[in-house]
């Protein structure tokens, strides 16, 4: 098969398309590793202070540009967005490694994002309240924070910063924009996007570069606020960094979400739905589904049916529109992965489904893990209980009851999302006091969330207000309470 020629990699700075000076960078497709998909220079110090200085230069002509005016240009980048779904959803499967369905669904959602929040000036811009003294009105007014930092990671590489910089450039902030590295392609498609439907200079600048280039971010003098998403010890890093200058941070972090199965569940809808969650995407996803919880009494019979519907899941070349699951993103994760598995079946897992590398063929020679199930003992704990592999792995134990259920799916430091399947009403208001997560589904997989509605998690999972919806305004701007009198009639 012949390789598309690899994608020349640009930053975006001041509305100009510039080549960086910092050290060769290239992102590869995880299915077949020899294979270039885009490749440039990574951005050095000097442009993330020329990327800061445009966002803090225009920060007052937007801020001031009318609301219908900003959201105008969002709903153009959304329209140059769906035209380009099919390319760039290929784009995406052959970067990142998710199927070219889940790729131009993505790029799809990206759409959605843009547009709700193209939008937004026809919603609630303020409140006025009544004042107890004559003759003045007191009204509550938000403002955009200013120059945002954006740090995004590989999984979502263009719905998760659809979510930050559409809601950010909406209520009027510029932006600095760091994605994954192993994922520039896509960010400078979003970025092309943006550009075309004409976005002013220096109010989204993008920066590709490592890992370390967000510490650059988050510390430039410039800087008013700071959202990421990402691993927890990356986050709690960079949001201790923004605290330690007095920054506003909203961080979305780890996620070792629980699906639960009670015996009075539809067993093939919960069968099906546990199965995406845990293995769609390959499991890279914030909100997959990680912990399994099952009744006892239906244990035997659904872990049998699980089985047999994961066995039968097409892993391959995402590409391909037959695969259901693609590659995990590199080597790396993919080891990781792995190791994790092995250390499980080492501290006593009973071996499901999956759990062999994949040692021949295309599967073997490409970053592919195979969908794997591990039942763990009830009488200890396993790490694999506790850590986030982060790829297709589920783990499952066993409740004798809906009350040990719910402790199980509460048995984390994280608190995501989780997902219970009960045809009983009773038991799922239950689960909505009882459960400590900040999205909950009732029958229906872990994963999924709306433009419209928060997201965000519990516990460990955030910090700071969450994102999406109207929760975003609470982030991306902040109030000012202006006591409003008139002349002679205030006397």
């Amino acid at each position: 098969m012949n390789s598309p020629t690899p994608v020349q990699l640009q930053h975006y700075i001041d509305g100009a398309w510039l080549e960086g000076d910092g050290s060769p960078i290239a992102s590869t497709n995880p299915a077949r590793p020899e294979e270039t998909v885009a490749r440039g220079r990574q951005a050095g110090a000097a442009e993330v202070d020329r990327a800061a200085a445009a966002a803090a230069a225009a920060k007052r002509e937007w801020a001031r540009t009318p609301a219908h005016e900003r959201g105008a240009v969002l709903l153009r980048a959304a329209a140059e967005l769906e035209r380009n779904a099919d390319a760039w959803g290929l784009e995406l499967a052959r970067e990142e490694g998710k199927t070219v369905a889940e790729g131009r669904g993505e790029v799809l959602r990206a759409a959605q994002i843009f547009r709700y929040y193209g939008n937004d000036g026809d919603r609630t811009a303020g409140e006025i309240f009544a004042s107890p003294r004559r003759g003045e009105k007191i009204l509550v007014t938000r403002k955009p924070l200013g120059v945002i930092g954006v740090v995004t990671p590989f999984n979502f590489p263009i719905a998760i910063p659809a979510w930050k910089i559409a809601p950010a450039l909406a209520y009027g902030n510029t932006v600095v924009w760091k994605p994954a590295s192993t994922v520039p392609l896509l960010a400078v498609r979003l970025a092309q996007a943006l550009d075309a439907a004409g976005l002013p200079a220096g109010v989204l600048n993008l920066l590709i570069g490592p890992g370390s280039m967000g510490n650059a971010v988050v510390e430039h003098p410039a800087l008013d606020g700071l959202t990421f998403t990402g691993s927890t010890g990356v986050g709690r890093r960079l949001a201790a960094a923004a605290a330690g200058r007095g920054i506003p941070v909203q961080a979305e972090m780890g996620g070792k979400n629980a699906a639960v199965v009670l015996a009075d569940a539809d067993l093939e809808l919960a069968a099906e739905q546990v199965m995406l969650g845990a293995f769609r995407s390959t499991g890279q996803k914030c909100t997959a589904t990680s912990r399994l919880i099952v009744a006892e009494a239906i244990a035997d019979e659904f872990l049998a049916t699980l089985s047999e519907r994961v066995s039968s899941l097409s892993v391959g070349d995402p590409t391909d529109p037959s695969v259901a699951m693609g590659p995990v993103v590199n080597d790396a994760a993919r080891k990781s992965i792995l190791d994790g598995i092995g250390t499980a079946l080492a501290q006593g897992a009973e071996l499901i489904a999956g759990g062999k590398a994949y040692d021949d063929g295309v599967l073997a020679s490409g970053y592919f893990v195979p969908p794997t199930i591990l039942e763990l003992p009830a009488d200890r704990e396993l790490d694999v209980w506790r850590e986030e592999l982060f790829g297709p792995v589920l783990a499952v134990r066993r409740a004798a009851s809906t009350e040990q259920a719910f402790e199980l799916a509460n048995d984390s430091e994280f608190g995501l999302s989780a997902a219970l399947f009960t045809q009983d009403v009773t038991r799922a208001l239950d689960a909505i006091d009882d459960l400590d997560v900040g999205i909950l589904h009732v029958n229906s997989e872990s994963a999924g969330a709306d433009p419209h509605v928060p997201f965000g998690g519990a516990k460990k999972s955030g910090y700071g207000p969450k994102e999406q919806g109207a929760a975003a305004k609470d982030f991306f701007t902040h109030t000012t309470t202006v006591y409003l009198r008139g002349g002679a009639a205030g006397v």
